[in-house]
């Protein structure tokens, strides 16, 4: 596993990267202080990974429940923040709880925005499956839904306590969204780092293919890219408008 931190003083936060990452969640999230804790996925996701974190966080002591959401931009919206809010509710989840966002970039934000309103604030990890996510989504705190009149108009700026990412998810995406991604770790070798944009020229079978090698390097060093701008400027007042390329 390697870790990347963004440093944000009292509220730094680990980037963890590595194989086979699931089963190994809950043990890390002890440390956190939460009591209960609620996996936000969309049922294909769940699907392949719901059961393994669930068990994980269930085996590290913790009261585990899940809320499945519609897949899609569409379901990106207020109504689906109100059903979240109702389930959370229903299962009693307090200000010691958290939240883990189990899924794309969607999920990520939905997650996001849910745990930064949910009783004015309570924790959220992320734990991204698309490559998209792992490189960009899932770091620098961004929540957000659409509105009718314009998409991401309504959210927060919100740093999630830990973001993990188990780079074996990406074995299930499909080839359409790992290009998705890949477009965004070219874009951080184009404004940051001439040796990355390299290192893509001469890899790309290897990444295309799912090296693990290749993709834990060019995860690793977007995600290092991405937290030294963040750490910088948080909100957006000046540097951090160089991730919009």
């Amino acid at each position: 596993m390697e870790k990347v931190t963004v440093r944000l003083k009292e509220r730094s936060y680990d980037i963890c990267i590595g194989g086979n990452m699931l089963k190994a969640v809950g043990s890390r999230l002890s440390s956190l202080g939460a009591t209960r804790v609620s996996v936000i996925s969309n049922p294909m996701v769940f699907k392949l990974y719901g059961k393994a974190v669930l068990n994980s966080i269930a085996r590290s002591g913790f009261d585990a429940s899940s809320v499945i959401i519609p897949d899609g931009e569409r379901y990106k919206n207020l109504k689906t923040i109100e059903n979240i809010y109702g389930e959370l509710l229903r299962k009693r989840l307090d200000r010691k709880s958290a939240l883990i966002a189990l899924g794309g970039g969607v999920i990520g934000d939905i997650t996001g925005f849910a745990a930064s309103t949910y009783m004015r604030g309570i924790d959220s990890i992320q734990i991204p499956t698309t490559l998209l996510a792992q490189v960009d989504s899932s770091v620098g705190g961004k929540t957000g839904v659409n509105h009718r009149l314009g998409k991401n108009m309504i959210g927060t700026f919100y740093q999630p306590r830990l973001v993990w990412i188990d780079i074996d998810t990406l074995k299930t995406l499909p080839k359409r969204e790992l290009l998705a991604g890949l477009a965004e770790v070219i874009k951080y070798g184009v404004i940051s780092d001439a040796k990355l944009f390299r290192f893509l020229e001469d890899n790309t079978e290897k990444i295309l293919g799912l090296d693990k090698k290749a993709l834990g390097y060019i995860i690793r060093r977007s995600c290092e890219i991405k937290a030294d701008v963040v750490s910088k400027d948080e909100r957006e007042a000046g540097l951090r408008a160089i991730l919009n390329y």
